[in-house]
């Protein structure tokens, strides 16, 4: 009896997931059906003459928009520029550069690469490569500084307001993950990490192997600004301090086979080597995946801002004609059981936007020495620096482009020979707030939204008179507000004014250096690791 009520039950079950494998299956193909159809009659009977692709473009990216921001559509050239990313190595002009209305902005030139052997400097603006106008080119632009190592191109640029010429040659360029490691105060090794390509890991294990013969006892791995990138090397950097077969994440998904569990594979480099991370708000993914890991198993302090909070995993999926789809496959989870996305696309507001957890819905979990950790935004340092914050005006600044701008402004119209000589003053601060009126800087804050949006609704309600002088003072007000925000947060904003300049002015290199004297966060870093009492007490070791 009771084998044919297992048998009859199983049979049952498989009906359902028959039924509703068939359900989807016809669903899929009816709106598939549906949209061919509607495509075809739409670019055979529109009154004006339409571009198939781009049409086509549009509804990809209209269709996409409905889930998280990750999820993207790749073109044959983006797939490329994917696999240049993650595995360090392509033939360019060694520079990052700005697309945007069919502009072309250099941001930085790195040291002895193509771009700066032939004098091109952040702020320039590409006009013309070769023979070809760049205003007038329909595709991305970027593609035609790609080509064979060894190949000149002619590139006409602008330069405050000057047309100027230069000859470009193309070398194979290597995007090293570690671009600068160096021992401090003589027993402490720094390492900035700055992507998780392929190199990740090697180049890590190699700085530290390195810092340690030189005397280092002690390791900073700067995560500052590190987007993040491949999990495996996220696992494989994680593994360098933390012992073999340890849990350092796990995946979740309605997809059976993308639950997964990742653990250490090799012996650790060192178990026992004091560590500080660096993270902030720019800290991402694959970075938050290592400071996690290190925080839950009270392997390292972390220092600085509370990390970006992307908990999301994406994998590439081949389409046709060399396209890919980059698609959310799963939540990643720290050793503890924390999930720190920060953002739920799933459940948007009103407007459509995406809703932020908030605090009191964080949930409590535990390291392994007891500390409470919390999940639900990102990475919360055990050492929180105000300074490394990013409030909303200094990411407004920095979405529009305001610090880059203004850097290239200021940097032709000072000159420092050595590093030791550059100074950022309260002068030069209030210049920048000039600077910001004079080219009409603005933002909106996500109250003033609140408000338009409830403004505009009390129209429906006929109340729009009755409230509209009470809401231009509250909308003035907030004005009032925003502009206190540039003298609140002038040392946040400053630092990356800072920065910005002294790469200018010294490279990648400079800037490292720079901070290393300088910034408040790696100074913290080092008093820490000094204090092996307060270093223990952190960790409750």
């Amino acid at each position: 009896m009771k084998k044919r009520i297992f048998v009859s039950t199983a049979a049952v079950l498989l009906f359902l997931s028959t039924v509703s494998f068939k359900s989807d299956f016809f669903e899929i193909a009816k709106q598939l059906e549906i949209f061919t159809t509607l495509f075809k009659e739409l670019n055979m009977n529109y009154v004006d003459e339409v571009n198939p692709s781009e049409l086509m473009d549009a509804a990809i990216e209209g269709m996409l928009s409905k889930l998280d921001p990750y999820t993207k559509y790749w073109t044959e050239q983006e797939v490329e520029d994917a696999r240049i990313n993650n595995t360090g190595e392509y033939t360019g002009i060694g520079a990052s550069i700005l697309t945007r209305d069919k502009k072309i902005i250099i941001l930085e030139a790195y040291k002895d690469y193509p771009a700066d052997k032939a004098g091109l400097q952040a702020g320039d603006e590409l006009l013309k490569i070769g023979d070809i106008t760049i205003a007038d080119f329909n595709s991305d632009a970027g593609d035609l500084l790609q080509g064979a190592p060894g190949t000149s191109i002619p590139i006409s640029f602008k330069r405050q307001g000057s047309i100027k010429q230069t000859t470009l040659k193309r070398e194979e360029i290597d995007i090293k993950a570690v671009p600068y490691y160096s021992l401090i105060e003589g027993t402490i090794g720094y390492i900035v990490l700055s992507k998780f390509n392929k190199k990740a890991s090697e180049e890590t294990a190699e700085a530290i192997s390195q810092l340690k013969s030189e005397g280092a006892t002690s390791i900073i791995l700067d995560l500052r600004g590190n987007p993040g990138g491949l999990l495996t090397e996220a696992i494989n950097v994680s593994n360098l301090f933390i012992p073999k077969d340890r849990v350092i994440t796990t995946t979740k998904s309605v997809i059976e086979k993308y639950n997964q569990e990742y653990r250490t594979q090799n012996e650790a480099l060192d178990i026992q080597i004091p560590v500080a991370v660096l993270i902030n708000g720019r800290s991402a993914s694959a970075s938050e995946i290592v400071s996690g890991s290190l925080q839950d198993y009270d392997r390292g302090v972390i220092i600085g801002a509370r990390s970006f909070g992307k908990g999301l995993v994406q994998r590439p999926k081949e389409l046709t004609y060399g396209t890919q789809l980059k698609v959310t496959i799963s939540r990643y989870y720290t050793p503890s059981g924390r999930c720190i996305q920060a953002l739920d696309y799933w459940n948007r507001d009103e407007q459509g936007n995406a809703i932020r957890t908030n605090v009191e819905d964080y949930n409590e979990f535990k390291t392994a020495a007891g500390r409470s950790v919390y999940d639900g935004g990102g990475i919360l340092p055990d050492v929180q620096i105000e300074s490394a914050q990013l409030s909303a005006i200094t990411e407004a600044l920095l979405m529009d482009q305001a610090i880059f701008d203004f850097a290239t402004d200021y940097y032709y119209k000072h000159t420092y020979e050595r590093i030791s000589d550059f100074k950022f003053t309260n002068a030069d601060y209030i210049s920048f707030k000039n600077f910001l009126i004079k080219n009409g800087f603005e933002y909106q804050t996500q109250t003033e939204k609140e408000l338009e949006q409830s403004y505009i609704r009390a129209d429906k309600d006929d109340l729009q008179g009755e409230i509209s002088t009470a809401y231009a003072s509250l909308m003035k007000t907030i004005d009032a507000a925003k502009k206190q925000q540039l003298d609140l947060k002038e040392k946040e904003i400053s630092n990356l004014i800072i920065d910005e300049l002294v790469k200018r002015y010294f490279y990648r290199d400079g800037l490292y250096e720079y901070q290393i004297k300088h910034n408040e966060e790696i100074a913290q870093a080092i008093a820490i690791l000094k204090d092996s009492k307060r270093y223990s007490q952190i960790l409750k070791l």
